[in-house]
This record gives structure tokens, sequence and C-alpha cells, in this order.
């Protein structure tokens, strides 16, 4: 399966989304398709070999729509001027119908409004000349049509497919109005003048003009929804300074190769990603991990696009380049998440795909209905434009999406990757927190703090016989004991054999001696007798420390404590998650003294010690057997499983690529203060998007029975077309602006 992105030019409420999927759904090859209305874009897996991609971009032109291949690189100049161009052409519409507009209402009701006493030219005045009166209107109304000429051209060319929109809904309510209008001319042109008072091209124009502000003012809007990704794009410099021959030649950024050799002066960003091979210098990293602090930097240490180089000129070899670089990876996980679709908007697509028809249906039956109850044409013709065009299924279409583009693009701000929009839905939903202790609740940089020997060797032979046997590890607690034996200036010891033993430690061969170090559960496999230092292990674990047993020939040599430090974010993190109700509990293979004595210090609900690796999965099973919806934070490879299997996987950003691939949250800076961070946000975005549903039903539950009379039934007043426009332009912005509310985010201190 293939899976590719489009964006979609043509669309105007959330019907034309449905009808999109429903046409690209039908193609053989075609395994799923998501349309996003408020980003304007399509997301598709497909069977490369049944179908390709042209077919799928000749199905949405077919449909009335236009497609475009997005750009690999990671530049927003041709959406911008795309979607700049599309506002400042709403603008000149609306600019016309208005300077239309005005006068066709002017001349339309200013006569009717005495009190005003408008003055009208006596070749307009309707009683004495009433064709001119007539005939100026049309002339009047004809450059509105014209400006908004898309109306019809799109919403019949839906109609008449079986896939009506908004644009029917307007094409058909103005169109009756004006055709019922024309009617009238002729009538008058014939002697009739009791026709006078059914002209309405004022209503046509004026709903048009209105219909042209609100999308107007969409379009900013939604613009505005994205802001964070477009910043993001924004960041990356656009050419770098590569060492060619010993020569400096400025490059564009496209044209830069992993291996090229770059050179970045004091207050230049860092172009791609690298590896720093001479000078020294600080950068400012908070574009990826919102932290403002600078980090120091020498040879050796990681660069990354879009930093800003401080105080230091540096070279650096290029080892990722283009969509590669982490900001590249960044902008589009924020992209995909802002392309998806939250459950809670799949009550909104249903209604969505049914709506259009069923306000069509309700206008033609109110305006029978009137008709048949002896209310004059008129009245059911003002029925039947009023229903049509108060009808908003643009609202319900950008609930949901505009609001999770603002959360994610916030997230994003504050360094905290949200994938999707399932996972900014479900975020809110936790009860249950499970962190991995060592480099999530600790620093994972544990130091070596005790040396316990059992009297045959000294406690300098003993670090050195653990660091040799360690020198070959990648496990936090190994690497410790050998920066400790390399602080006392120890020389390694040559190995015969290395075997690891995950979940317990390793086993070596020295000098042709067995050795064998690790946790105690090695020790009780292995039938070795810890009686003599019992005492002095459980003073060690009772103090946080994490006792590392070392045996020679099946004989207890000593033991090398090792205490990893708790990070200085952690109990506050803990603190403010107990404010929210939320249980936490801390996953670890140290045993059980030791977890403990950690969790007290951070206030650890629940501690699930002496858990190896492939069994922290499990242990997240066993939480949601209990019907909780668990979080998973970690930042290892071994906690990939359990980042999987929880409701909610949560990775530290400074872990590994895996971690981070198999989490539904990123936290950039590492910081644990950002877990209690991600469930604010995504509660407040669910919040947002419930008020924007209700908005968007409530709207339309009210307005369309009013539009259809209800009121008039109880001795109230009809609906004007004209406010029923002025009132679908604006349901639209409301929501809109309801959901860039989020942009003032912040979390609790």
């Amino acid at each position: 399966m293939q899976k590719e992105k489009l964006q979609i030019v043509g669309m105007t409420c959330a019907a034309c989304a449905n009808r999109i999927e429903k046409v690209v759904s039908r193609l053989e090859g075609v395994s799923a398709v998501s349309v996003n209305f408020a980003s304007e874009k399509l997301v598709t897996d497909y069977d490369p070999e049944k179908v390709c991609l042209e077919d799928i971009k000749s199905a949405i032109v077919k449909a009335g729509y236009e497609a475009l291949e997005l750009q690999k690189r990671t530049t927003t100049d041709e959406d911008k001027i795309r979607k700049d161009k599309e506002i400042r052409i709403l603008w000149r519409k609306f600019m016309i119908s208005a300077v239309c507009c005005i006068p066709l209402l002017y001349l339309a009701m200013g006569a009717m409004i005495w009190w005003l006493r408008f003055p009208i030219p006596t070749l307009l005045k309707p009683m004495q000349y009433p064709l001119n009166y007539a005939f100026t209107q049309i002339a009047l109304l004809l450059p509105i049509l014209i400006a908004g000429h898309k109306f019809y051209s799109v919403g019949f060319k839906a109609a008449l497919s079986r896939s009506p929109n908004m644009d029917s809904l307007i094409a058909m309510g103005t169109s009756a109005a004006v055709i019922y209008s024309l009617y009238s001319t002729y009538r008058i042109a014939m002697g009739d003048f009791s026709y006078m008072e059914d002209l309405y091209f004022e209503t046509a124009g004026v709903i048009i003009t209105l219909i042209l502000l609100g999308k107007s003012l969409e379009a900013v809007s939604k613009g505005k929804t994205s802001e964070a990704i477009k910043k993001l794009m924004e960041l990356a410099p656009k050419t770098a300074i590569v060492i060619q021959n010993g020569k400096e030649v400025v490059l564009p950024i496209e044209d830069v190769d992993a291996g090229d050799v770059i050179l970045v002066r004091p207050g230049e960003k860092i172009p791609v990603d690298g590896v720093v091979l001479e000078g020294y210098t600080s950068i400012d990293e908070s574009m990826l991990t919102g932290e403002s602090i600078p980090i120091e930097k020498k040879e050796g240490d990681k660069v990354f696009a879009a930093s800003l180089n401080i105080n230091g000129s540096i070279q650096f070899q290029a080892t990722k380049v283009g969509s590669d670089t982490a900001l590249a990876q960044i902008i589009k996980l924020v992209e995909d998440a802002q392309g998806t679709k939250a459950p809670i908007a799949k009550m909104a697509d249903i209604v969505s795909g049914y709506f259009v028809p069923i306000v069509f249906s309700i206008a033609l039956i109110a305006s029978a209905a009137w008709l048949i109850t002896g209310q004059t044409a008129v009245f059911a013709l003002t029925i039947f434009i009023s229903v049509l065009v108060i009808a908003c299924p643009c609202a319900l279409g950008l609930a949901t999406p505009t609001a999770i583009m603002v959360g994610t693009g916030k997230g994003a701000e504050y360094g905290i990757l949200i994938k999707g929009g399932e996972a900014l839905e479900s975020t809110h939903k936790i009860n249950t927190i499970v962190f991995d202790k060592t480099g999530t609740i600790t620093e994972g940089k544990p130091e070596v703090t005790d040396i316990v020997t059992a009297g045959q060797f000294t406690r300098r032979e003993l670090l050195q016989l653990a660091a040799s046997a360690e020198k070959g590890s990648e496990h936090p607690l190994g690497e410790a004991i050998v920066r400790g034996a390399k602080k006392e200036n120890l020389h390694m010891l040559k190995l015969d054999s290395f075997k690891a033993l995950p979940g317990y430690g390793i086993e070596v061969s020295v000098n042709s001696k067995k050795v064998i170090l690790g946790n105690k559960k090695l020790m009780i496999n292995q039938d070795i007798s810890l009686s003599n230092l019992e005492m002095e292990s459980d003073q060690l674990a009772s103090e946080g420390k994490t006792p590392m047993y070392i045996a020679m020939e099946n004989e207890i040599a000593g033991i090398i404590a090792v205490a990893d430090v708790v990070k200085e974010s952690s109990a506050r993190a803990i603190e403010r998650l107990h404010g929210m109700g939320i249980e936490v509990a801390m996953i670890t293979g140290d045993n059980q003294r030791t977890a403990e004595a950690i969790a007290r210090q951070v206030g650890i609900d629940r501690v699930l010690a002496e858990v190896l690796p492939q069994d922290k999965s499990n242990e997240v099973k066993k939480l949601q057997s209990e019907g909780r919806i668990v979080s998973m934070v970690g930042d290892g490879i071994n906690d990939a499983p359990a980042l999987v299997q929880a409701d909610i996987g949560i990775a530290i950003g400074s872990g590994t690529d895996v971690a981070m691939e198999s989490a539904d949250i990123v936290l950039m800076k590492s910081d644990l203060m950002d877990v209690p961070t991600a469930i604010e946000l995504s509660k407040s975005t669910i919040r947002n998007i419930r008020q924007n549903l209700f908005w968007a039903f409530g709207y339309n539950v009210l307005g369309i029975p009013v539009a259809a009379g209800i009121l008039y039934v109880f001795g109230g007043p009809t609906l004007n077309p004209i406010f029923a426009a002025a009132a679908m332009s604006l349901s639209s912005v409301s929501v809109l602006t309801n959901a860039l509310r989020l942009k003032g985010f912040k979390p609790h201190k």
C-alpha cells in the first residue's frame, strides 16, 4: 500500500469533502481516504498496482475540484501565494458586489423606509417609471451575479451529479428569487403594475454579497488556524555556506547534500542537521524543544536545522538534509496530525453527508405547506429561499478540524508533538499514567555511589573488574560503572567472551574465569548466596540506589551501587497529575526497594518493579483490564511495545527513534511537566470542539425551523432571506473565531 497526500482546491463546505471521499473510495485499489475540509488536504492509501495517483486526481477533477501534489520540500511559499491570491480574489469579488449592492438595496428599500426619506431620482421612481426601476435593479444585480458566478457553476453541477453542497443551496435559493423577479418584470412590462411589490432582485444581490463577505472572512480565519506550521516552515534558512575545495560557496538549501562540510557563523541559522567537526559555540534550539536556554556544542555534538548559532563559528558535516531533517520530520508530523479526523468528528461527517438533501426537502415541504394553507406564492417563495440560505453545512464541517489544527499547532509551539486528531481527543480521557523510571523520571545518567566488597577484592579491583565486563554494554547502569572506572584512571582488562542477559545482567570471561554482573534475580538464578551482603544491599536499595552484584566463579565478590538522579520536574509534574485526579504508576526493572525509594521522592502511587523489558506491555495490559485509560511515558527501545499497547503512548524527545515512532505524543523538551500540559491541551481542544459542534448544530436546528416559518404559525415574524444569509455567513466565522481562541492556550504552572 502507498500513502499519498493531495491539496484540494475548490471545496466550499463539508458536503464537498464527503463528495470527494465517496468518489475516490469507489476507485479500485483505494483502501482508505480522508478529506479534511479545514486544511483542504486529502490523505489516501492505495495499491499502486491497481490504481495510480493520476487516476485519483482525475476522479477528483471530474467531481468538480482541483487536486495538487504537495511539495516535498519544507517551504510554504507556493501554498501561501495560492492562499493569499484566493483571499485577494474573494475580497475583490466582495467589493464589486458591495459597490453594486448598496445602491440596489437603496433603490429597492429606500422608498419603503419612509422615516429615512431617502430621495430617489425621478426617472427611477417605481410608481412613475416602473420599467426604469426594474431594469436598473437588473443592471445593478448583474455584476453581483458575475462576482458570485462560482456559486452557480459549482452548485448546479453538484446538484446535477446528485451530490448537492452549500453552493447548491445558495444557487437554488437566489435563482428562485431572480427568476421570479424576472417574471414580475415581464408582467410589469405587460402593464400589470401589481407586480411592482414582487421584485426580489435586492434579495439575491444582498445574499450573494453577504456570503462573499463570509467566505472572505472564513478564508482569512482558516489561514490563521495553520499559522503554527507556517512559522515552523519559515524557520529554515534558504541558503548554506558549503566548504568546497577549501573555498566558501553559498548554495541554495535544496542543493546541500549529506556529507557536505558547512560553515556557520555567529548569528546564523543551522541550515541542515549534522555533526560538529570543529569549533565551539552555543546554539538556541528552542524551535525544536521549546527550551530557550542555549546549548553548548563542541566537536562530535549534533546540530539541527533552523536552530540559531549564538556566539561561535563552527564547521559541521551534514548528515540529514531536505525532508530528512528533524525540523522537516516535525513539520510532517504536525501536518499529518492536522489532516487527521478525531472520532468526535464522525457524527458531524455523517450529518453533513445528508445535510443538503434534507435541507432542500425541508424548503420544498415548508413552501408547499404554506401554499396549501392559503398563503401567496410570494410568501411561499420567501420561505423557500430563507430555508435554503440559512442552512450552513460549513459550520459543521469546520467545527472539529479547525480546533484540531489550532490545538496541534499550539502543542508544537510548546514542544509537544501530537500525531493525530485521535490522540488529541483520547488524551483528555487518561486516568492512569505509567512512567518508565530510567531516563523518564530520572535523568538517565546514573553514577557510581558505593562499592561494597566481599573480602577477596579491593574496592579498585572490584570496580576495574566490573568496568571491564561492562565496557561492551549499552545499558545506562553499565555505562555508569565504566565512567566511574575512567574517573579513577583504571585500565580495562581483556575479555575472553561477553554475553548479555536481557533483564538480568551480563556474563563474561576474564582470564578464563567466569564473571557475572547483574541484579538479584541473576544471582538467585545462578544459585549464588548473597547472605553476607544482604544487609548492605537492603540499605543501599532503601536509599534509592540500584545494587549491581558481581560474582566470580559462582562466588559473590561484591556490590557496586549506582544511583540515577531524579529529574527536577518529576515531582512537580506528578503533583499536577494528582491535581487532575490521575493515578501515577512507575515501571522499572530495578528491585522493589530501590523503586519504592524513588517513588517516595516523587509521589508515585503504584510501583511496578523488577519488570523485564518484554513484560512492560503486559503490565500496561493488566492496568487496562481494570477498566483504566492508560498512558505510557518512556524513552527507550524497550518501551516501544508498551507505548503501542497503551491507549496513549508518550515518548520523551531525547529518547530513541523507535520510541518516538511508537508513540502518539512526543515531548521534545524531555520535561515531564509537558505531560500534564498535553492533557490540559487535549481537554481545552475537546472543550472547544464541543462548543463548535454545539453552535453548529444549534444554529441549524434553530435557524432552519425559524426560516421555515415556525414563529409565524404562533403569530411571530417570518425570517427575511437577507437576514438568513447574514446569519449563515456569521455561523462559519463564529466557529472559526472560537477555534482561534485556542491560540491563547497557556498551561498552568
